[in-house]
């Protein structure tokens, strides 16, 4: 295995970790995740700085252990320099549709994969509707 397949596997996994309810509760686990130098832009347009990420965590979506849960898909990552991974991916809770873009970095020194830049952006539903509409016409007719 390269080295590059085993830092996007890191970054991945990091990843699946952070959509997990457990860890969004917990805040020494979600600690371990976020690089100290976080930032995500939400879909709103917020900026979202390390301390204001890790106190609202457990209220954010995904955080409820008998609530939605994130259903991610499609997620690929490809090394940008040594110690970078970018992420993206699509992923569902709800019934709402967001495509993901995540920056992984790794830690100096301890050599841990921390997430170091988040963004989701919203997929309209008339997106979502027109997707599915060219996926199934595309199945229909055998491409």
């Amino acid at each position: 295995m390269s080295q590059d397949t085993t830092d996007v596997d890191a970054a991945i996994q990091g990843e699946l970790r952070l959509l997990d309810p457990a860890v969004r509760l917990s805040r020494s686990a979600a600690e371990a995740l976020l690089d100290p130098e976080f930032v995500e832009v939400g879909a709103s347009g917020r900026r979202w700085t390390y301390e204001e990420m890790l106190a609202a965590l457990p209220e954010l979506d995904g955080g409820d252990v008998d609530g939605p849960r994130f259903e991610p898909s499609g997620m690929t990552g490809v090394v940008l320099g040594p110690g970078l991974v970018h992420l993206t991916y699509e992923c569902v809770i709800g019934g709402a549709r967001s495509r993901r873009s995540s920056l992984w970095r790794r830690g100096k020194g301890e050599g841990s994969w921390r997430l170091y830049y988040h963004q989701g952006t919203p997929v309209p539903v008339a997106d979502t509707d027109a997707e599915g509409a060219a996926e199934q016409s595309a199945a229909d007719q055998g491409v």
